[in-house]
């Protein structure tokens, strides 16, 4: 009976460190008991001008899937868009807020050289280390609308590793090659912004060693699906790790790791088939990222997102 006693009690402890679908507490996974609902597109219609009003909408939206997939870390870390046009400027987080108080007004825009140019609609200013960081691949990087820059315990473990991201799954092919980045030091010091370019070279994902990673996507959607991916990667290596030395795991062929690469850059995994026929007429994340939207309207956290038509007219006739 005291053996039970115990059971019970350890069980009672482990079951109230726990979250809804088994994920444990940590520092990035605060327990909320009710739901967020906040909407996304909290402005009135003319606050903004329509391509930087839709660009505000989906970060916004951004910083919710990364709150709902327990990527967050606090008020730290930061995503940031480019609004395209001659004017460097790019919108990014304000510092003080969590990842699901966001919304497309409370984002502040800035240019590269840090001038605040619209605050949006709280008072707090911008991150330091994340102005640098961003500053720094949006200035170095014109092709890139979307820089991601996390800290998940997953890819932080690998960044530690002397191995690094190793090819072990689907995952880790999908995402391509992989540049690196020595830790310097929290990035606040602005002189280390043209070494984050030259390691990030034309790479569209860097791993930042012995600190997260920083991913950059033509699209906001990209940026997502290279994230998805290369986080999913981190958290397969690290399970595979446990189970064998590194000399004992299977790599494929580097035939295999670059059909898969070409394979998945084509839209919709490179697997959308329709009538008969695969279609690539989706951008990269584009399809997937449609799914998001409609989890988070599905929500009532009205992203503004303008969704495409998915069901058949004739089925319901």
């Amino acid at each position: 009976m005291a053996m039970i006693r115990i059971f019970t009690e350890v069980v009672s402890v482990v079951s109230s460190q726990m979250l809804p679908r088994g994920v444990q507490y940590s520092t990035s996974v605060p327990n909320f008991e009710k739901p967020h609902t906040k909407p996304i597109a909290d402005f009135e219609k003319g606050a903004f001008p329509a391509v930087e009003a839709k660009l505000r909408c989906q970060l916004a939206a951004l910083y919710r899937l990364v709150d709902l997939f327990h990527w967050s870390q606090g008020v730290f870390n930061h995503m940031t868009v480019r609004i395209p046009g001659d004017k460097e400027e790019i919108l990014i987080n304000p510092f003080g807020l969590l990842y699901h108080e966001q919304t497309a007004s409370t984002l502040v825009k800035v240019d590269l050289d840090g001038n605040v140019l619209h605050p949006g609609s709280t008072n707090l200013g911008i991150n330091q280390a994340g102005y640098t960081l961003h500053s720094a691949i949006h200035g170095g990087r014109s092709d890139l609308l979307c820089v991601i820059h996390l800290h998940t315990p997953a890819v932080a473990a690998i960044s530690a590793t002397k191995c690094g991201l190793l090819p072990l799954c689907q995952e880790s092919m999908i995402i391509g090659p992989v540049a690196h980045h020595d830790y310097q030091g929290i990035l606040v010091d602005l002189e280390e912004r043209e070494s984050l370019v030259k390691d990030m070279g034309s790479h569209n994902v860097m791993i930042l060693r012995n600190h997260g990673f920083i991913v950059g996507g033509r699209t906001i959607e990209e940026a997502f699906h290279l994230t998805y991916h290369l986080i999913l990667a981190c958290e397969t290596q690290i399970r595979a790790m446990r189970c064998s030395s590194i000399d004992e795991l299977i790599l494929p062929t580097e035939a295999a790791i670059r059909r898969t690469f070409e394979t998945a850059t084509r839209g919709g995994g490179g697997v959308n088939r329709v009538n008969g026929v695969v279609d690539n007429k989706w951008r990269v994340g584009e399809l997937e990222w449609q799914a998001w939207m409609r989890i988070l309207d599905d929500m009532g956290l009205q992203t503004g997102w303008e969704h495409r038509p998915i069901e058949n007219d004739r089925v319901h006739t």
